[in-house]
Formats: structure tokens, sequence, C-alpha cells
């Protein structure tokens, strides 16, 4: 995977980790700067979007090696034994 392909996980993280500290001092409400606000919504648009793409591509590859497997079967009379 290339430089220009990797999400930035840390900003969820401490996301994550905001939201938890918020909730273990009962606090009810966070509150975020407009740089970690877009910082965040982008990289979950980019986290959906892979998501996204990947569940497509699988999808793709499953009907795909569906379309291209074959059934073979194979019948013959046999022989009837009267005994």
């Amino acid at each position: 995977m290339s430089q220009n392909n990797l999400i930035n996980v840390s900003v969820l993280q401490q996301f994550i980790n905001q939201v938890k500290s918020a909730d273990l001092a009962r606090q009810k409400e966070i509150r975020l700067d407009i740089a970690t606000a877009k910082n965040l919504s982008t990289t979950l648009a980019l986290a959906m979007t892979r998501l996204a793409g990947d569940y497509e591509g699988l999808l793709q590859q499953q009907t795909q090696s569906v379309n291209d497997s074959v059934v073979e079967v194979k019948m013959d009379g046999g022989s009837w034994d009267p005994s």
C-alpha cells in the first residue's frame, strides 16, 4: 500500500478518547475546533469511501467467481441386474 492510500487514524483515536474522557467525567458535551472537526470529517469520509470500495470489489470478485465456475454432470445408463 502506498503512502497516498494510508488513512490517518490518529484523528479518530483522539476523538474516541475525547468522547471517552467526557463520558467518564459525566460531561454533557464536547467541543471541537473547526480544524479538528474538518480533519475528523475528512478522515471519516476517506475511511467510509475505502470501505465501500473494498466491499464493492469483494462483491465483484464473488460474482465473477460464481460466473466462472463450471459444474459438470456425467450420467450413464447403468445396468439392470434382474437377479
